[in-house]
């Protein structure tokens, strides 16, 4: 099983999906498949659970590219601007997509800000785990 679990610089990973509200507070979290899995099938998981995520009437997620666009989720245009660091002082955005993809990345920043904390509380997820796998 160790093959499927590694990544892209070769480390054993294992992906995750989580919902941050914007008190910085993971309201759900599903954690366990292999580093190589795809967003969409995880994401169809998370949805067939009994207890899983399910998008409430009149919400949206804001997720990342690698999701479809479909009702209740809110990816990033592709091919347009994204990234803050490509928007500087005098460098605005020039049509709706480019502002678009400006607000989606400022509002990523959350996520990310939550995530960091995590890691900074509970340290030993930032590092490789001293037991075997099976502990």
């Amino acid at each position: 099983m160790q093959t499927a679990f590694r990544g892209r610089k070769s480390n054993p990973t294992q992906n995750l999906m989580a919902d941050v509200d914007f008190d910085l507070k993971f309201t759900y979290v599903l954690v366990g498949w292999e580093g190589s899995t795809h967003d969409a099938l995880i994401l169809a998981d998370a949805i067939e659970r009994q207890d899983g995520l399910s998008v409430p009437e009149g919400k949206f997620y804001l997720v990342d590219a690698g999701y479809a666009c479909c009702p209740g989720l809110m990816p990033p245009y592709k091919g347009v601007r994204y990234h803050l660091s490509e928007f500087c002082s005098r460098t605005y955005p020039s049509n709706d997509r480019e502002l678009y993809n400006l607000r989606h990345s400022s509002l990523r920043v959350t996520i990310e800000r939550a995530f960091g904390a995590l890691n900074n509380r509970f340290r030993i997820l930032d590092n490789k785990p001293f037991h075997t796998y099976k502990t």
